[in-house]
This record gives C-alpha cells, structure tokens and sequence, in this order.
C-alpha cells in the first residue's frame, strides 16, 4: 500500500511541478527497501507510458554531498530517456522544481553487470569508456527536507544529465587522481579530484552493480553510469552556465533559462 500511494504522490508532484511533504514524515515507518520499491514502481510506471531506461545514477557517494543533503551512504536512481542531454544544450527550467547540478563522471558499458560481487577490475572489463557529465538533482519533497528514504523513493532526487563528448578509454587514466574544475558562468566555483567519490570512482559503480542484484536489477551493456558527483550541488539560476572541466577527458555544459 506504502509503495503505490507514494509512487502516485511523487510521480504527480513531478507532474504538477509542486512539493509534497516528506515521505519519511507522511509514512513515518517507510523502510529503505520500500522507498527501493517505491522507485521502481515509479520507473515501472513511466515504461509503460513510453519511456526507456537508458542508464543508472549513483548518488551520495561524496563527503560533500552526504553532508549536504544529512545522508550517510550511497542511494541510486534510474536514468530515462526523456531526461538526458548533451554538452552544450540550453535546458528550459520550466521542467524542474528546485533544481541543482553536480558533475561527475559517465561510464558506458559494453558489457552487463549483474551482482553479487562484482570487482573494480569487473568493470574496468565492462566499461567501453567514460565522458564528462553534468546531472541536474531535483527534489519532489518540500525544500530538500530529505532523509535517506526520501530521496531513494524520489530515484535517487535525479532529473536530467548532460553527456560529454570526447569518449576516454580508461587505459592508461588513474580516475582517483583526475582533477576536475566547475565553472559558474565562467567564474570558478569549486574544484576535486576522483578519489571524492568512493576513494575512486571505479568503486562507485561496483558498490551500485551489486547493491541493485538485491533487487534483480543489472547494469546493462550500453548504458550509462552516473558515478557521483565529486563536489556539493549548486542550485541553478536563469541564465546559468555550467561547465565542468576534467583532466584528460576533457569538459561539458550547459545553460539553463526559464
């Protein structure tokens, strides 16, 4: 009953472009696995309306984001097609609530990756290669009041991704030493390196592989990877330019307007 009642709440907040209450306040008893299937239902939902899932999303795998948002541990949501971009789009934020932007790191897949115990050395294997992202966050929950539950039932509060170009074969790259710049209408607003996520990145997308196969979910060849983003998010203002800047794999922005 929890499960169906808050996938129709959130998915007509979205709708609606309104917040709701926390679901940790409405359904003060709501579990971790519930608010899990609370997203799926949601994800489950928008296919049947005509929407493909094109990829996955790992978040709160930084320092900076977990004590951001008051959360102690990774969560994950589904990325769709209607919610993606790529490097250099104006994106209208009529389409968002109270929207931010984290950059991180994309991984495309050439092969499946299906937990239990997948290893970093599974998917240095599995991935075809990575490029620079930029993900929009947004919250249906009433001014990011948000516990752990919240945000999972919420996929993972994600919203849209930008996707670079210049795909990057990880040989050769050390992804827990690159460096990365972000930018904020080109004035430099914050800077990290990949071992923010997880120690690596790497570890991020092995610790998301084998936390879905609890729910017989797999990461499949040709999808994209949301890795986490390396800093705290940045709410987005009319006008805005972001562009984030990656040692040798090269950058990605956007701009946002009403």
């Amino acid at each position: 009953m929890i499960i169906d009642e808050a996938a129709a709440r959130l998915m007509e907040a979205e709708e609606m472009k309104k917040v709701i209450e926390p679901l940790t306040v409405t359904y003060p008893g709501i579990t971790v696995d519930e608010a899990y299937l609370t997203q799926l239902e949601i994800v489950q939902r928008r296919v049947a309306k005509g929407a493909k899932i094109v990829g996955k999303k790992i978040g709160a795998t930084s320092k900076a984001i977990q004590n951001m948002f008051g959360v102690n541990q990774p969560d994950y949501g589904h990325l769709l097609d209607d919610m993606m971009f790529v490097d250099g789009d104006t994106i209208s934020l009529k389409q968002y609530i109270q929207p931010k932007v984290e950059c991180e790191i994309a991984f495309i897949l050439k092969k499946d990756l299906k937990g239990p115990n997948i290893t970093l050395m599974d998917v240095i294997e599995a991935t075809d290669y990575i490029v620079p992202a930029i993900e929009v966050i947004d919250s249906r929950i009433l001014d990011w009041k948000i516990k752990f539950e919240d945000t999972v039932a919420d996929n993972g509060s994600s919203a849209s991704a930008i996707i670079g170009g210049s795909p990057t074969k990880l040989n050769g790259i050390d992804l827990a030493h690159i460096g990365m710049v972000v930018y904020k209408n080109g004035v430099m607003i914050d800077s990290a390196a990949g071992a923010a996520v997880l120690g690596n990145p790497l570890r991020a997308v092995a610790w998301l592989a084998n936390s879905l196969s609890k729910y017989e979910v797999s990461l499949k060849a040709g999808e994209i990877i949301l890795s986490g983003a390396l800093t705290s998010a940045v709410e987005i203002e009319d006008q805005d330019t972001f562009t984030a800047e990656f040692a040798h794999i090269g950058s990605v922005s956007a701009t946002f307007k009403r």
